[in-house]
């Protein structure tokens, strides 16, 4: 048994009774359910249809997310995100760069890794020397000027905090970063790169081993381990190349607002709603929130 869920952006909701009827009725699904009126709507599904592939691509293009999930265990005690245009709506590494007048030859070379046309490692060791000499301080900065949260990530935080689950937030960026966004959030973990400094600047080194697409992978082990869950225990969440394993390992693995070929390597994908839509396809109705 799967449960369809319907999800739109709450700023731009379009999910109406007519539309969630009309899939209903055709692919012979349950009793509707709204799970926030006009945004987030699910029923039940014996079998999953032909026409699945198909109806995504419409619905998205109408500004509908389209997901189906196991109708059990739905429920994750375990939040596994990336940080970069995820919980947070830019690249860190990107807004340093512009800060040193590099940034547009640095965020082509972020935009090809996201999209796995180049190697992680490489590209974060050639973008990281761009910032040779860059005073440390831009750091601070840059996370008071320049960084936003992505919507949705306080509620979603809180919301599954509230039911017991855990967070952790893993990063192929750095740890200067991570860490003040895991503070505001209440992520109980962080993972990610370090920077290098000397004499109170940028070396254009990171700190090795550099943490990239496995390391995904072995926090989530890790942490399964330590917590004495399963991965199917695990939502995680991520825009990028260097997410999809990690993505693919968890119980539900969302791609966010990302790039092609993460869509198509994921499982779950959300382009119109913001983070709360991953409480959505946990099953929680919108009175459920915690703000």
């Amino acid at each position: 048994m799967h449960t369809v869920v319907l999800i739109s952006s709450p700023d731009a909701p379009v999910v109406d009774l007519s539309l969630v009827e009309a899939l209903r009725n055709g692919w012979g699904g349950g009793v509707a359910r709204w799970l926030n009126p006009g945004i987030a709507a699910e029923f039940d599904l014996d079998r999953l249809p032909d026409t699945l592939d198909a109806t995504r691509d419409q619905m998205d293009a109408m500004g509908v997310d389209l997901n189906v999930v196991p109708m059990e265990g739905r429920r994750k005690r375990l939040l596994l995100a990336d940080m970069d245009s995820t919980m947070i709506q830019q690249e860190c590494i990107d807004e340093l760069a512009t800060e040193a007048g590099v940034g547009e030859r640095v965020a082509e070379i972020t935009v090809r890794a996201m999209n796995g046309e180049v190697d992680f490692e490489g590209a974060l060791h050639e973008r990281v020397g761009l910032l040779a000499g860059l005073d440390a301080s831009v750091i601070d900065r840059v996370l008071a000027d320049r960084i936003t949260l992505m919507p949705g990530g306080e509620t979603l935080l809180a919301t599954m905090k509230s039911q017991g689950a855990k967070a952790a937030l893993v990063s192929g960026g750095f740890t200067a970063f991570t860490s003040a966004i895991a503070a505001r959030l209440g992520f109980d973990w962080n993972r990610a790169n370090t920077l290098l400094l000397e004499g109170g600047k940028l070396t254009g080194q990171p700190g090795l081993p550099i943490l990239g697409r496995q390391a995904k992978v072995d926090a989530l082990e890790e942490l399964t381990a330590e917590m004495a869950i399963g991965e199917t225990d695990v939502i995680a969440v991520g825009d990028g190349a260097n997410d999809l394993d990690m993505l693919r390992r968890a119980g539900m693995g969302v791609a966010l607002h990302a790039k092609p070929a993460v869509q198509a390597g994921a499982g779950l994908r959300v382009n119109h709603g913001d983070l709360t839509a991953l409480l959505y396809l946990q099953g929680y109705h919108r009175d459920d929130f915690v703000t």
